[in-house]
């Protein structure tokens, strides 16, 4: 199924569960969007789809700066997977379609 559209969704981080909502476009093996939450909207970067495989990167400037490496998969109307939260190790994330 496609990634495209609104999704809510919480990253489990070792700062607590922060929610977000991710706005997802695919086409050609790409993916682009926004992630919008408490530190601001996030361009999302280096985004890829492959099926129902997606992954990307966010610059976070707030509270800190940190590279977030997501990879994840679509799940009919559930998206998953985990993130790299730079020198802060691995979390886990989830959400539904909006």
């Amino acid at each position: 199924m496609s990634a495209d559209g609104s999704w809510n969704v919480t990253m489990n981080t070792p700062m607590g569960a922060q929610k977000a909502t991710l706005v997802l476009s695919t086409g050609g093996g790409k993916l682009t969007g926004q992630m919008k939450g408490a530190q601001g909207n996030l361009d999302l970067l280096d985004g890829k789809c492959d099926g129902d495989n997606v992954s990307w990167c966010a610059n976070l400037t707030q509270p800190m700066p940190i590279k977030l490496e997501f990879t994840g998969k679509v799940d009919g109307n559930k998206i998953g997977g985990s993130v790299k939260l730079g020198a802060f190790g691995n979390a886990t994330w989830e959400g539904t379609r909006a």
